[in-house]
Formats: structure tokens, C-alpha cells, sequence
């Protein structure tokens, strides 16, 4: 039996998330095109007849313009200590840049995975991995998290990486996120996909009340002028995104979503802190 942690790194929107579900076959973290999506910790754990992965999903490392940036740097750091190999994720289509290069010095990757190989094609994704190569891993692993492609081969060189020892959950858990977190976490997914400009980095979302088969998620913004924009018109961006986080629950569910502002959620501690965050 061997078992251990891995934790996924890099900037935003290279993909961590994504590959975390791809790895796992199902969704245990929310994706967006936008950055600071992930803001939490995120478990997944992949369950072999003789193996244990652990993996930690983190936030985005970025330079932070306040608490709630902050925060989420300090999220990925200590999500990357103590693990037994930290996974730095880069974008094939992206190339290395200096922020690649600051969570290699920061964090000290013990792989990297240069992901999206499928939006640049096999000859252009060479010249990544040959600049992927200086940020001190060798053999760079290329893959695309959206396609599958890559993914079996990291998954069993990770195995490979893992020590003997005990399973750290039960065989049957794939995550550790609670229900009413993984609700709340759904409504901001679909909030991302329909809001633009500043509204999805000011939009924080939790479950008030949980009675099963019901549900009550709080949607917060920050100023007056967005809480008309998550409702939409007529009340019709409410509509659509409860919609679609019902289609991704159990059958029956039932959720109420309500607007509340909450001015400067974002740039208090104690606040962000009662989110979850």
C-alpha cells in the first residue's frame, strides 16, 4: 500500500482545477474562465486497490492587491508544505512567464505539468517545455486536463511518488468538501460564467439554511449597483443560475437564492473569515 499528498500549484486559470477533476473522473472543484476561482483549499482523494493519492487543490498565485488576495497566497503556501510532491500546473498557451517562475521559487515544485497541449498543438507546446525545464524540474509532463490526454501517465508517475503507508481517508470518500459548501460553491460557478468586469471577484456565496431537500444560498456583493446585475432583469440571471445548480444535484433539490450586499466583504478578515475563506 502506498499512499501520500500532492499538492497543485501555479497562477490562475492554468488549469488546476480542471485537472483535479479530469484525475479524478468527477467534479469536486468549480471551474471558470475567470481568475481567483478556486479560494479555498480543495481535497480530492484518488483510491487505487493498492494506492492513496491526496490531492490538494489550491488558489491561484498571484500578485494580491488586498486581504482576500493575500489570503488565498497564503492558502496555496501552506497547502504546499508538508505534501509529499508539490505539482506545479503551467499554460501551454501561455508559456513561462515571471509569474511561473515566482511559485517555482516560491513553492519548489517537485513536478510540472504544462497544461492545455490541445489549444497549442505538438509542435508549438515544445518551446514551453524546453522553458518549463529551467524552472529547476526536469521532464517537464505535458498533458491536456480538458482532453484527458497526458493524464493516466501523471496519475502513475504520481502513484510511483507515494510512500508506503496507511490509507488517510476511507476507501469510498473522493472529497472532503461539505454539501453545503459544495452548494454554495455551484452558485458561484454559474455567477462566474454570467457576470463580467469587477462583479465575480466581488461575489461571495453561502448556504444559510439546509433542509433537505431545500436549500437557501446568500449571494454577497459588494455595492448596490451589482446586486441588480446578479438579479438580472426580472429576476432572470437568479433564474438561470438556480437552474443550472440544480441540474448538478440530486433530484428534488430545491434552491432559493437571495442577494444580500455586504460593502467590502473582500478587505475584511473577519469577514472572509466567516466565509470559509
Amino acid at each position: 500500500m502506498r499512499s501520500g499528498f500532492a499538492a497543485l500549484v501555479g497562477r490562475p486559470n492554468v488549469g488546476k482545477s480542471t485537472l483535479l477533476n479530469a484525475i479524478l473522473g468527477t467534479k469536486v472543484s468549480i471551474v471558470s474562465d475567470k481568475p481567483q476561482t478556486t479560494r479555498t483549499r480543495v481535497v480530492g482523494v484518488l483510491n487505487g486497490p493498492d494506492s492513496q493519492v491526496v490531492f490538494v487543490d489550491t488558489p491561484g498565485f498571484h500578485k494580491p492587491r488586498g486581504p482576500l488576495g493575500r489570503h488565498l497566497n497564503e492558502t496555496a503556501v501552506d497547502a504546499a508544505g508538508g505534501v509529499d510532491v508539490v505539482v506545479q500546473v503551467v499554460d501551454a498557451a501561455g508559456g513561462i512567464g515571471r509569474g511561473d517562475r515566482y511559485v517555482a521559487a516560491t513553492l519548489s515544485p517537485g513536478m510540472v505539468v504544462v497544461n492545455k497541449i490541445d489549444v497549442v498543438g505538438r509542435d508549438a507546446v515544445l518551446p514551453t517545455l524546453a522553458e518549463a525545464a529551467e524552472l529547476g524540474v526536469p521532464d517537464p509532463w505535458p498533458l491536456s486536463a480538458r482532453t484527458g490526454q497526458g493524464v493516466p501517465e501523471l496519475v502513475a508517475a504520481l502513484r510511483e511518488r507515494m510512500h508506503p503507508g496507511p490509507r488517510y481517508y476511507p476507501e469510498d470518500t473522493v472529497t472532503d468538501v461539505p454539501e453545503a459548501f459544495w452548494v454554495a460553491e455551484l452558485v458561484r460557478e454559474q455567477l462566474l460564467a454570467v457576470t463580467r468586469e469587477e462583479v465575480p471577484h466581488s461575489i461571495a456565496c453561502r448556504v444559510t439554511e439546509w433542509e433537505w431537500p431545500r436549500v437557501r444560498c446568500e449571494i454577497l456583493v459588494e455595492r448596490e449597483s451589482q446586486k441588480g446585475i446578479v438579479i438580472g432583469r426580472g429576476g432572470a440571471v437568479l433564474k438561470e443560475v438556480g437552474t443550472a445548480v440544480r441540474a448538478q444535484l440530486p433530484a428534488g433539490a430545491y434552491v432559493e437564492l437571495f442577494v444580500k450586499v455586504d460593502r467590502d466583504w473582500a478587505r475584511d478578515r473577519r469577514r472572509l473569515e466567516l466565509l470559509g475563506y
